[in-house]
């Protein structure tokens, strides 16, 4: 068997309705992992692009914005795969930033992230179902400090050192936790900004790569660090950003 295979695992992969979440499940799901996916909304879509490449798939409506909407899925399912990849962003300058803003994002970003990859670490050594892969999708922001998104900057440095202490504690379990920071990724979120010569212009100028991210540049890395290739990689925080933090 391939060093980069998923047969016989089966995945969860939240936030799969579109964009970096529904390109991950199909990566995952084209190298043989059953694959749930998860959203606010029915991720019927993603389902469909998985069915018309031979895999296997599902939907599972979950609302993130309950931290604890997952306490209750990943028991006696045989998980060994969780994606982590729901997120919600509040733009306002931190002057103005209202206490509702930074709690409906810490919620979904940072404790929802932590008690749903509790919830899937327990049934997995519960069950056996080890060697398990959590991956959690951090940002750019992770090591940056962004502009008026007090909120899910803070976040998002949480999901990096979330990453680090569960991977201390569950290394030596079989569960391998890691992190990828996505660069600029040609999706829904970021359409604006595609869309304005100025910033587009200056975005590319930046990223030694020239060019913006695709989806598929994530769901390929996450396929690979759910795989036995990637069995002794534990708490990194991998930035696919074509090379914007190097610059």
């Amino acid at each position: 068997m391939s060093a980069f295979s998923l047969s016989d695992r089966r995945a969860l992969v939240s936030g799969a309705n579109t964009g970096i979440g529904q390109a991950i499940a199909v990566a995952l799901a084209a190298q043989g992992a059953r694959v749930t996916c998860a959203g606010r909304r029915a991720c019927d879509e993603t389902v469909a692009m998985i069915a018309a490449r031979g895999g296997m798939g599902e939907t599972l409506t979950l609302d993130f914005a309950d931290p604890m909407a997952a306490r209750d899925v990943f028991a006696g399912q045989g998980y060994s795969i969780l994606i982590n990849n729901a997120g919600i962003i509040r733009r306002a300058d931190s002057l103005e930033f209202t206490e509702a803003d930074w709690d409906a994002v810490m919620d979904v970003n940072l404790k929802a992230l932590f008690f749903t990859t509790q919830a899937f670490a327990k049934a997995a050594l519960d069950e056996g179902n080890t060697p398990a892969a959590v991956v959690n999708i951090a940002s750019l922001l992770s090591f940056q400090g962004g502009i008026r998104v007090p909120s899910y900057t803070a976040s998002k440095h949480g999901v990096a050192g979330l990453t680090k202490i569960l991977a201390n504690e569950w290394a030596a379990k079989g569960i391998n936790v890691n992190a990828i920071a996505p660069g600029y990724i040609a999706t829904n979120n970021t359409a604006a900004l595609r869309a304005d010569p100025a910033r587009n212009d200056a975005i590319i100028e930046r990223i030694p790569a020239g060019r913006w991210g695709a989806p598929e540049d994530i769901g390929g890395t996450a396929a690979f660090l759910c795989s036995p290739a990637a069995r002794y990689i534990h708490g990194a925080v991998l930035n696919v950003d074509g090379g914007w933090l190097a610059r």
